[in-house]
């Protein structure tokens, strides 16, 4: 069905063009699962998005290959030929959803599209068939959902119309370009369900690119592996999880959370706890109308009591909306709520954020999104540095460039790279320069919500062993928030599962693992692809 041959490709023009794909070639049947992995930069979306023409014509050259699909040379094909292609014969999901869609448009005038433009069909006659499609895709009363926008929808009923959007001509091949990553566990596994029930209705080849490989073992046929735009290896998915032969391969399977709790011995449960919250709450108010008047509310966070010992790490699971992180802010004071929470003995409800201002060196936070959490105008040395200003003002400026030199080094980072600026950095340097900015505080206490989602495999194995060393060294506590559980498993000494603002489960890690009480950490635990 899809012959990819020598695919060579560079960006830029003339002199400063530089080649991103060296000779890449694969091969599709009709109704194959084809999973593309590799890291972030390996040319997996590259790939993905050159059988569809997408890249910008004037910024884009094909030194070498074809791409022929059922026949035709799409790489040599014109723009009024190739469109009659896309969403016709080859489908994209791509990886946010809600980036795919217009957001100035509900989402019924996006779906009817590809009917009108490819079917030729009437606007009733396309939007009768979309709402059954968005029927069989899962979304909950879908006439109704037809005339929403985006933003109305949740992250996984957005994926879904863009799953039923991308079905609606019954495309031979789908691009799904890393369709789950950002989604819960339990959704990512019903949209990997829904794929396949599709794909066997259909008889279409699916061409997954992710960089998880658990969604690998358990969705594809075969696995293409890439790495800096060459193909480094193509195996049937079994094979290549028994008998990886190329050492990239290799490492990308050793890259994967190690499945066993850490050490307890350097929990300290003889002390007083150092962070302890009681009977919290913490609710939303929802308003609508001209006048924004209350019209309800949300319990983020409910009767939850909460205890975290020095030196230990507290992992905190649920699906998003489970009032995670809001526990997270409420328990450093970044959130108002109920209740009395307690630092080292020290009451912080009843303190203003004058009082707190002091404390607070001792208690930090490490985002999730590395890209987002650091000041693009700021350099590495003045994004370091910054906490030392506030909190040690009597430090030199000589002093304090000391200081962060050595936090970087500890970090992994060399001393040079204090005067270059985010931009310039990978994913997981930049999210050891935000933990380096923490570190350099010496806190007691660091809450790292979600802080290797948006990281490679690989990366994210360096970023939590240098977690564990700083654990130990500094003797650190951690509250550790996550919907991936293999990380949390690795992780954590003890594990609170959440739901809808409540603790519906607390215990060891190795015990919650190995045996979940509850039925909801049951359905998260199966949902969860140990590969």
């Amino acid at each position: 069905m899809l012959s990819i041959k020598q695919l060579s490709l560079a960006f830029g023009r003339y002199q400063k063009r530089n080649q991103v794909l060296h000779e890449v070639s694969f091969s599709m049947q009709a109704g194959e699962k084809l999973a593309l992995v590799g890291e972030s930069g390996s040319g997996k979306s590259v790939t993905a998005l050159s059988v569809l023409g997408l890249h910008e014509k004037g910024q884009v050259h094909y030194p070498s290959g074809e791409i022929v699909f059922q026949g035709q040379d799409l790489l040599h094909s014109s723009e009024a030929e190739l469109r009659r292609v896309r969403g016709s014969k080859i489908a994209m999901i791509f990886q946010e959803p809600m980036t795919s869609l217009n957001p100035v448009y509900p989402i019924g005038n996006q779906l009817v599209e590809p009917l009108m433009l490819h079917e030729n069909l009437s606007y009733a006659a396309a939007k009768k068939h979309m709402i059954e499609l968005l029927d069989r895709t899962g979304i909950p009363e879908p006439h109704k959902r037809f005339d929403s926008f985006p933003h109305m929808l949740s992250g996984g009923q957005r994926q879904r119309v863009m799953i039923a959007m991308a079905l609606a001509c019954h495309p031979d091949l789908l691009i799904a370009d890393e369709p789950t990553t950002a989604l819960d566990v339990t959704i990512q596994l019903q949209i990997l369900e829904l794929l396949n029930d599709m794909q066997k209705e259909f008889g279409m080849g699916i061409l997954l690119i992710t960089h998880d490989l658990g969604i690998v073992r358990e969705f594809s046929d075969r696995v293409c592996v890439m790495q800096q735009g060459r193909l480094v290896e193509e195996q049937p998915v079994q094979g290549l999880f028994d008998a990886p032969k190329h050492p990239y391969t290799q490492t990308l399977l050793d890259s994967r959370p190690d499945q066993s709790a850490p050490d307890n011995s350097g929990v300290k449960t003889h002390l007083p706890p150092l962070l302890e919250g009681k009977q919290l709450n913490c609710e939303f108010t929802i308003k609508s109308g001209f006048f924004r008047r209350k019209t309800g509310s949300v319990k983020a966070v409910d009767q939850v009591d909460l205890t975290l010992h020095q030196g230990e790490t507290l992992g905190i699971v649920g699906e998003s909306g489970s009032g995670k992180s809001t526990l997270g802010m409420c328990l450093l004071r970044l959130q108002d709520c109920e209740g009395d929470i307690y630092f080292d003995e020290t009451a912080l409800q009843g303190l203003s954020q004058r009082q707190l201002r002091p404390m607070r060196s001792a208690f930090q936070v490490v985002f999730q999104d590395p890209y987002s959490s650091l000041s693009p105008r700021m350099t590495v040395e003045q994004i370091v540095g910054e906490g030392l200003e506030i909190h040690q003002p009597h430090l030199s400026k000589a002093q304090r460039r000391e200081r962060v030199i050595a936090v970087l080094e500890e970090v992994g980072l060399e001393a040079n790279m204090i005067w270059r600026y985010p931009h310039e950095f990978s994913g997981g340097q930049r999210q050891r320069i935000a933990i380096a900015r923490v570190i350099i505080l010496e806190p007691r206490l660091i809450l790292l919500d979600e802080p290797t989602s948006a990281l490679d495999v690989s990366v994210q194995k360096q970023v939590l062993a240098l977690l564990k060393d700083l654990q130990q060294r500094h003797h650190i506590s951690y509250l550790f928030i996550s919907h991936d559980l293999k990380v949390v498993r690795s992780m954590s000494h003890r594990v609170i599962v959440m739901q809808k603002g409540q603790f519906i489960e607390q215990a060891e890690t190795e015990t919650l693992f190995q045996a979940p009480q509850h039925p909801y950490t049951q359905s998260l635990l199966k949902a969860a692809l140990f590969a």
